[in-house]
């Protein structure tokens, strides 16, 4: 990928902010004139779920985040066990469930939850869901639970996403090895991309959303300061991912899921990055990628 000169990317991110102005008098807009007026005229994110994966927000109590949440003025969410704890219950998930949609967001995914092979927590993570009302279970499974996990998806309805983790893991390093693994299974057994993780596995992101589009049901967008296995996170539009190319790929398969910014630099202070990261991907969208 060519590096923006800093101009460009000065652009892009005053194109982001100038959309984020306007943003609420468009929505307001549309939702007057739905009958007559193309979503797509009234929506910076041109039909993209776009939102963030509370794990960038994991040291902040819940009240918190749900206000970083309104702060960043972004509706989708995929929900970390920190803001809503898998041992807890039906109650519980529900309450915490209505908070977010109080916030003006909608939870779309849950997770990463780690899994192993005891059915009974395997269950727990599906009610935990169920109760929610969360359509997707974001998911580190074993390979051995694959057949449990089958039975599971039918049984309530409700999607996995596998999470490719790079170079370190070994069971799922890129989106390749969950997809070899699940085709014999039921199609609501799938993929949650991670675009910096991938490419540090030595896949191209944009490639691996194409060739698993079938499956693909959550993506955590990031930016990483290189290619190489131990490279970093960075704030989107700094690091060497091409972004253009992803959001073109999520264009090109009609994507429908979350797309959650997991911004990793900084949990003790996250909210400028996510907000960089934000303003960077509107004015991408905003320019016409």
């Amino acid at each position: 990928m060519t590096r923006s000169r800093p101009s460009s990317r000065r652009d892009l991110l005053r194109a982001g902010i100038a959309a984020a102005a306007i943003a609420p008098a468009a929505v307001s807009h549309r939702l007057a004139q739905a009958a007559a007026a193309p979503a797509a005229a009234a929506d910076p994110w041109r039909g993209l779920k776009v939102g963030v994966a509370t794990y960038t927000l994991n040291r902040l109590p819940l009240d918190k985040a749900l206000e970083a949440l309104k702060r960043l003025d972004v509706h989708y969410c995929s929900i970390k066990e920190s803001h809503l704890p898998l041992r807890s219950s039906a109650a519980q998930r529900k309450e915490v469930a209505a908070k977010f949609k109080a916030a003006g967001v909608t939870p779309l995914s849950c997770g990463n939850v780690g899994m192993n092979d005891n059915e009974a927590d395997l269950r727990n993570a599906f009610e935990y869901a169920r109760d929610a009302g969360i359509p997707v279970i974001v998911c580190k499974p074993t390979k051995a639970s694959l057949p449990t996990l089958d039975k599971l998806v039918k049984e309530f309805d409700i999607k996995l996403a596998i999470h490719n983790h790079g170079p370190e893991d070994k069971v799922w390093p890129t989106p390749y090895e969950p997809w070899e693994a699940i085709q014999s299974f039921d199609p609501r057994i799938g993929l949650c991309i991670d675009v910096g993780h991938t490419k540090r596995g030595g896949v191209d992101p944009a490639e691996a959303i194409r060739k698993c589009s079938a499956r693909l049901y959550d993506l955590h967008i990031k930016d990483i300061d290189g290619t190489q296995a131990k490279s970093r996170p960075t704030e989107i539009g700094r690091g060497v991912l091409d972004i253009p190319s992803i959001l073109k790929a999520l264009f090109d398969i009609d994507f429908k899921y979350h797309v959650g910014i997991e911004f990793e630099k900084n949990l003790n202070d996250p909210i400028p990055g996510t907000a960089e990261s934000l303003g960077y991907l509107r004015g991408l969208l905003v320019r016409g990628v």
